[in-house]
C-alpha cells in the first residue's frame, strides 16, 4: 500500500516533489476510491491518483523517477564495483549539477509501516535510510552516510538484527546496503526488498512487465495455465465492445527476445529460436465468425490483450502500478473502465493501486475521481518541474473541474503565445 513517494534532483523535478496518496477527510466515494489502513494517523489511502500537466511539463520524468528507485533496489547489489549510476540532476542549474539525487518511498505492508530513502550520484551512494512505524512510534533501523573520508558511516537502531557487521562490510560504495543485506539473508528486510519487486512501473504508455516476462508471454501463460482467467480476459476484452467470443493459443516456431535493464542504466538484450504461445481470435456477429492473429488486431487491442495478464495480476496481489500515458491507444471509456476495475472492491478486494499520468480531460468530469485524486505537473519560469494536488485550490464540491483545468485555473497547461502560420510554399526573392 503505497502512501507516499518522494524525489529530489531528479532531471526536470529539482526541488523536493512529494507525490502522496493520503486521502483527505472527504467522505465522497468513501466506498470505492479509498482503502482503509487500520493506523489512525492516516485512516485512509487513494485506490487511484491521476496526474495531469503540458508536453514536456515533468509528468514521465515522475514515472521514471519510482522505476529508477526500483531498478536500483532490485539490482544495485549485483553490478560491478565502480559502474556508475545512470542518474541526471537538474542540468539548468549549476548549482544543482554536483548535488545528490534523492528518492524517498513511504508503504505499508503487513500492517507495519516503512520509510525507506537513499540519496546518490552516479558514483555512489551518499546515504540511506529505513524507519519502521509497528507502532506510532517511529523506529530507526539504520541510517548510512558517506564521510568525507570515502568511509560510510552506519548507524545501527536496536531493533535491527542480525549480521548487521557482515552486511555492512559487503556493501559496495555503488550498492544499496537494503539490497546487499537482503542478498546475504536478512529476513527483516526482505519485505522492504519485496515490495518493490511486486511494485509495476509501465512508462511511455507501455505494458508492466511482471517477473521479468513480456506481458504477451505472461498474458498467454495465465491464459494457458487457468480457465477461469481465460474467460476473465475474454469478458474483459467483450466488455470493451472488442467484438473477441474466443481467444485460442497454439505453439508456433519463432523467436523470443528478452531485455535486461540495470541499475547503472544499461540496456542488455538477448534473443533465441524457441516453442512461442500465439494468441489468435475469434470474432462473431450474427452474420458469422471469422479467427484474427495477433498482428491483425487493432494497436488499441493489442494493447490491452497484453495489459489484461498483468492487470489481473495486479488486482489480486494487491500491487501498485504506476502507468505513464495511460490513454495511449486507448477509447477514453476504456481508461475509465481500467479506473473503476482498481476502484471496485469487488475486483481489487487486495487494494492495488493505479498512480497514472494523462491529458484525458474527460476523467476530471462526473463521478470516477474525489478532488484529492487528482494531481497537476507543470514547469516554473527555471524549467524545473513542480508537482501539486488539485487541493491547494480548495475546489467546490460541484465545481466544473474540467472546465477550470481547461481554462487555465489550476494551471499545468500549455500556453499558446504564438499564432501559427503555413507557410505558402513560394521562395523569397532576394
Amino acid at each position: 500500500m503505497l502512501i507516499e513517494f518522494r524525489v529530489q534532483n531528479f532531471r526536470s523535478l529539482r526541488d523536493d516533489n512529494v507525490l502522496s496518496l493520503v486521502a483527505s477527510s472527504d467522505k465522497t466515494l468513501k466506498k470505492t476510491n479509498v482503502t482503509e489502513t487500520g493506523i489512525a494517523s492516516l485512516p485512509r489511502v487513494l485506490r487511484t491518483v491521476g496526474i495531469y500537466g503540458a508536453n514536456a511539463s515533468g509528468k514521465s520524468n515522475l514515472i521514471h523517477a519510482i522505476a529508477v528507485m526500483r531498478a536500483i533496489v532490485l539490482q544495485s547489489a549485483g553490478i560491478q564495483l565502480g559502474q556508475p549510476f545512470n542518474v541526471q540532476p537538474f542540468g539548468l542549474d549549476s548549482q544543482f549539477m554536483d548535488e545528490p539525487t534523492e528518492f524517498e518511498i513511504t508503504f505499508m505492508r503487513d500492517g507495519m509501516r516503512y520509510q525507506f530513502g537513499f540519496s546518490l550520484k552516479p558514483a555512489r551512494i551518499v546515504s540511506e535510510w529505513l524507519i519502521v512505524y509497528k507502532t506510532a512510534q517511529p523506529q530507526s533501523w539504520y541510517f548510512r552516510k558517506h564521510k568525507v573520508s570515502n568511509e560510510d558511516e552506519y548507524k545501527f537502531g536496536s531493533h535491527f538484527q542480525g549480521q548487521r557487521q557482515l552486511w555492512r562490510s559487503s556493501t559496495r560504495p555503488n550498492a544499496l546496503f537494503l539490497s546487499t543485506a537482503v542478498q546475504l539473508n536478512s529476513e527483516q528486510l526482505k519485505p522492504v526488498f519485496d515490495w518493490f519487486v511486486r511494485l509495476q512501473v509501465a512508462e511511455h504508455g507501455g505494458i508492466p512487465i511482471v517477473e521479468g516476462i513480456h506481458p504477451l508471454e505472461f498474458t498467454l501463460n495465465h491464459l494457458q495455465q487457468d480457465d477461469s482467467i481465460r474467460q476473465a480476459i475474454t469478458e474483459f476484452l467483450s466488455g470493451a465492445d472488442i467484438a473477441i467470443s474466443e481467444i485460442e493459443i497454439s505453439k508456433e516456431k519463432g523467436f523470443k527476445q528478452a531485455l535486461t535493464f540495470d541499475a547503472a542504466g544499461n540496456i542488455g538484450s538477448s534473443r533465441q529460436e524457441t516453442e512461442i504461445l500465439v494468441p489468435k481470435f475469434v470474432h462473431s456477429t450474427a452474420k458469422g465468425r471469422a479467427l484474427f492473429n495477433f498482428g491483425d488486431e487493432s494497436e488499441g487491442t493489442q494493447r490491452l490483450f497484453m495489459l489484461a495478464g498483468p492487470l489481473f495480476e495486479i488486482l489480486r496481489t494487491g500491487s501498485v502500478l504506476f502507468v505513464d500515458e495511460l490513454d495511449r491507444s486507448l477509447h477514453a471509456l476504456l481508461v475509465r473502465q481500467l479506473i473503476e476495475m482498481f476502484q471496485n472492491p469487488s475486483l481489487n478486494p487486495a487494494g492495488a493501486q493505479l498512480v497514472f499520468t494523462t491529458h484525458d480531460t474527460s476523467l476530471l468530469s462526473g463521478d470516477l475521481l474525489r478532488r484529492d485524486q487528482i494531481w497537476f505537473v507543470e514547469k516554473d519560469e527555471d524549467q524545473a518541474s513542480r508537482l501539486y494536488p488539485l487541493t491547494d485550490f480548495a475546489p467546490r464540491k460541484n465545481e466544473a473541474l474540467e472546465r477550470g483545468y481547461l481554462f487555465g485555473r489550476y494551471g499545468a497547461i500549455p500556453i499558446l503565445t504564438h499564432q501559427m502560420t503555413i507557410p505558402d510554399g513560394k521562395e523569397s526573392k532576394g
